[in-house]
């Protein structure tokens, strides 16, 4: 409650500092329709703060999509459009979109691509937001909803289940009532909780210190595995039973030419005509014991570096997923759970792409469309225990048909576009 109560102030207080702003922004989403030209600004599901904006005008369409703000400048000139000032300015791509202030902010798009924002607002939301704040832009008016499904992460609990002292038989005590001191019952930890220290004659136990001072929220991505993922796997299966197929990158190099070569040679397989195959590839997880190769991949990054990447399974892969966006805005440590919202983006799949990932039937639209792609996504129980030890307030997780986008890179959040407008 004080937290909100201190955004709201944030919006008519011009001595608020992006500093104290930045403690609060890990629960912070910025929702912008086109359709509307509103900006909405939410603190989990409650309504902080609202504008009216001015988006790209035809032939400099906004692109839509999950962006991040990449970079705050108070005062920045666009080298695209003649040093145009862009005063209080918020990046979301690199190529080019960002939020900023302008004197004309009509009610119908009008920019290059950007997004104008009134010259009051623009400094007051420069003020709440932190680097990493996530903003979606949509056709549509969307809006977030909670959300509960066993598929998505929660952190491990860190008390037992049970009642304070529900099972420990009190020890009979045959001290004098004179003396103050007596001997009672208390529940420990069924493991030892690291960082526990003795402190005169009571035990101190230290939380972990995520709980108290947590790192960089989690971005998580689950997509349809790439060629470069599929090659990778491959490469890694060809050094285990013996070709040296170099560094598993999924980069088709000299090294990993020569290993499939070799692989084809020992299974009699053609050597003519493309040097990956469906055959290759179901004869090489063959030789290794290995099942089907997995069609989906699950990729984290934390202070926008790549910290994790690995398979999860995708059932009915002809079925499209759709774009869908979800955060964390409440964990409760002791009980061991995290409160999730999400919403869903239109997506715009292109025929080719659509093809090429073998996808044959749209993803499914209305209320349960988030619902039912949770329910067709595996993830591995090892892999879930990793992310589920690192998750944290604000940690946020986006499913796509789409991939990595060429707007995700080095010191970007996953950045997916869902339709792509001419630069800002």
């Amino acid at each position: 409650m004080f937290k909100r109560a201190a955004i709201v102030l944030a919006l008519v207080s011009s001595c608020a500092t992006t500093v104290a702003a930045a403690d609060d922004a890990r629960t912070l989403q910025i929702i912008v329709s086109k359709e509307s030209q509103q900006l909405t600004v939410y603190d989990g599901a409650n309504v902080v703060a609202s504008s009216k904006v001015s988006t790209g005008k035809p032939g400099h369409d906004t692109p839509t999509g999950i962006f991040s703000v990449l970079e705050k400048r108070k005062y920045h000139e666009s080298n695209l459009y003649s040093n145009a000032p862009m005063p209080w300015m918020q990046r979301l791509t690199w190529s080019g979109i960002a939020l900023h202030e302008s004197k004309s902010v009509p009610d119908y798009p009008a920019s290059h691509g950007c997004v104008r924002l009134p010259a009051a607002f623009a400094k007051s939301l420069f003020q709440m937001t932190a680097r990493g704040v996530h903003v979606i832009i949509s056709d549509e008016t969307v809006a977030p909803v909670s959300i509960a499904h066993a598929t998505l992460f929660a952190p491990p609990a860190l008390r037992p289940a049970g009642d304070f002292l529900s099972d420990v038989p009190l020890r009979p005590s045959n001290v004098h009532s004179s003396i103050q001191q007596v001997e009672v019952a208390m529940n420990m930890p069924r493991s030892p909780v690291s960082g526990s220290r003795l402190s005169g004659s009571s035990t101190v136990i230290d939380q972990p210190q995520a709980a108290e001072d947590e790192s960089a929220p989690l971005r998580i991505l689950i997509t349809r595995r790439s060629e470069r993922d599929q090659l990778a796997d491959m490469q890694a299966m060809l050094t285990e039973l013996g070709f040296d197929a170099g560094p598993a990158d999924g980069i088709l190099g000299t090294a990993t030419r020569s290993a499939l070569a070799g692989f084809k040679r020992w299974k009699q397989l053609p050597d003519k005509g493309p040097l990956l195959t469906e055959q290759v590839e179901a004869a090489l997880y063959a030789s290794a014991g290995r099942q089907t190769a997995p069609n989906g991949q699950l990729m984290v990054r934390q202070g926008f570096k790549d910290i994790l990447s690995e398979p999860v399974a995708i059932k009915d892969p002809s079925h499209a997923i759709g774009t869908h966006f979800l955060t964390v805005t409440a964990v409760d440590r002791d009980k061991g759970t995290a409160a999730w919202q999400g919403l869903t983006l239109s997506n715009d799949l292109p025929d080719a792409t659509a093809k090429r990932l073998g996808i044959t039937l749209e993803a499914d639209r209305g209320p349960d469309a988030l619902k039912n792609v949770l329910d067709r996504i595996s993830i591995a129980d090892d892999l879930r225990t990793r992310i589920n030890a690192m998750i944290s307030t604000g940690t946020s997780l986006t499913i796509t048909d789409l991939g990595l986008g060429p707007e995700t890179g080095d010191g970007t959040d996953f950045i997916t576009v869902t339709h792509r407008g001419p630069r800002g």
